[in-house]
């Protein structure tokens, strides 16, 4: 085969170094973009916030005539009112302290014993017999020694053992006791076996298997007297049963006792016949039954649990603005950051390898300040575009959303359909209903009569309203809401019914009824 050379001419799509970290952080969150935000600031000693920034004259650096980055020249008006403010407070007060008389630097003799309760004295208390401590009067020590301790969070273990140390045990039954206690997952159930964790102790002896699980017996019946009801249960059925002891002695609450012996798929399914034929008592008996059934607590543990709350800030809010509605980020949310002016003046004179390195650093800073800005404007671009489709929403509500893809804001935008899905993931736009992610503005449509779509978020609207004001006795099935849909216009099958229905969480018709 002879060689040869020959052109070709191709297209294609190199991602550089900053095109990938404007994708990157387009897609984060809030809480990801600041702990990325965080990162980057510990490793680039060219960035710095704006709120951290010092005055040039703490450095005891002149100004210089190095031009300053673009990028930091938005916060410089906001830096130098600043700086102005902080000179003209130390002005006056160094106009005080000369107004201000000489005092002497030793204390006053005539001072009485008790001091000003700023430092420490002691008084002579040799008339009682004993030498009195130093003590120092500081009650804002004892105040926060105070909200610690009211605020203290209690673990369900820790509250079990408070329960303990009350009980005469040995130490092999108070070590066996202790084991299960801390063997509790967060619901409060005993999820393993007596005879697995006594194996699991006793390292394949048998006989030690034994007696501990003789042991661990009599701790299970003890811990399971203990507050809160139906801890330490093996399971559901056992923890309503442990619950139903501590209540009063009636028919109802045997009949209650009675339900819990029986497969729990007849109580979810509230089969009152089957059950009063199993449990034999009368069908009005079994209503009463399961009525305290759902006063009970299934999980007891979890009031222990330590939840930490996140709360969701919005990226974007919506107010209403004459007739229309104006769109703005949120500036809690964004970071102000800068290119640090002294290391980028400093690095102008340094030259060498080290010198290269480090002008690579303060490149990358201004590419993440600049991608960082790209991020928000996209954001507010595309929550543009989504409440000019969506002006219906925010005047009426959901009943009045209209179906939008996620192609229709990426032709009006010129971006593609990914950029998009990115912007709309984990993005929080706060309106005068409340907050809601991006991605709940786009829905698929329904026919309508009239040959136009419906949105899939106001079917469930319309569907969720039906069912809100329907008549306990008679609640409607999924056919019957399938026909007041079409009442309204809205071609909606049985199933696609269903399919809302079960999305909002609404139980079917003799569920419902039995509710």
């Amino acid at each position: 085969m002879k060689q040869g050379l020959s052109l070709r001419v191709s297209q294609h799509l190199a991602l550089t170094p900053q095109l990938q970290q404007s994708i990157r952080l387009l897609q984060l969150s809030t809480l990801e973009l600041s702990q990325e935000v965080e990162q980057m600031l510990d490793e680039n000693p060219f960035l710095e916030m704006v709120d951290d920034t010092a005055p040039r004259e703490e450095f005891g650096l002149e100004q210089t005539d190095t031009p300053v980055s673009q990028d930091s020249r938005e916060f410089e008006s906001a830096t130098d009112s600043i700086a102005g403010s902080t000179d003209t407070a130390s002005a006056n007060s160094q106009k005080e302290s000369e107004n201000t008389p000489e005092t002497s630097a030793e204390p006053a003799l005539e001072e009485s014993w008790e001091g000003d309760g700023s430092v420490e004295s002691s008084p002579d208390d040799s008339e009682w017999g004993g030498d009195a401590p130093a003590r120092k009067n500081n009650l804002d020590d004892s105040d926060a020694e105070a909200s610690d301790l009211t605020g203290a969070h209690e673990s369900l273990q820790d509250h079990l053992h408070r329960q303990a140390l009350g009980l005469r045990l040995s130490d092999v039954d108070r070590a066996a006791l202790h084991f299960l206690i801390e063997s509790l997952n967060d619901d409060g159930y005993l999820e393993d076996s007596l005879a697995l964790l006594a194996t699991g102790l006793a390292h394949g002896d048998l006989e030690q298997a034994e007696e501990l699980e003789q042991h661990f017996s009599m701790a299970l019946k003890l811990l399971q007297h203990m507050e809160p009801a139906g801890v330490g249960a093996r399971t559901l059925a056992e923890c309503l049963n442990l619950q139903l002891l501590d209540c009063k002695d009636g028919e109802e609450t045997r009949a209650a006792i009675a339900i819990c012996r029986q497969p729990m798929e007849l109580l979810a399914k509230r089969d009152v016949k089957r059950l009063s034929h199993l449990c034999k008592f009368p069908e009005d008996v079994i209503k009463g039954a399961m009525a305290i059934i759902a006063r009970l607590d299934p999980k007891p543990g979890r009031r222990f649990a330590n939840v930490e709350r996140n709360l969701i800030v919005p990226d974007v809010i919506v107010v209403k603005s004459g007739r229309g509605f104006k769109v703005s980020l949120n500036s809690d949310v964004m970071p102000r950051l800068r290119v640090h002016d002294i290391y980028a003046s400093a690095l102008k004179q340094s030259k060498g390898q080290s010198g290269q390195a480090l002008q690579q650093r303060l490149q990358e800073a201004r590419w993440f300040i600049k991608n960082i800005q790209q991020r928000f404007d996209t954001i507010l671009r595309v929550s543009n575009a989504i409440v000019e489709r969506q002006k219906n929403f925010f005047t009426h509500g959901e009943l009045a959303m209209r179906p939008l893809v996620l192609r229709e804001i990426a032709d009006e935008l010129g971006l593609h359909e990914s950029t998009i899905s990115r912007v709309t993931t984990a993005k929080y736009m706060g309106t005068p209903f409340g907050t809601f992610e991006l991605k709940y503005f786009f829905g698929s449509g329904l026919g309508t009569e009239s040959g136009g779509n419906a949105s899939s978020t106001a079917v469930r609207a319309l569907i969720k309203q039906f069912v809100a004001s329907e008549s306990p006795s008679k609640p409607l099935s999924d056919n019957q809401i399938s026909e007041m849909l079409k009442e309204q216009g809205i071609e909606c099958a049985r199933r696609t019914v269903a399919k809302y229905r079960e999305a909002l969480r609404i139980a079917p018709t003799n569920l419902r009824k039995a509710l």
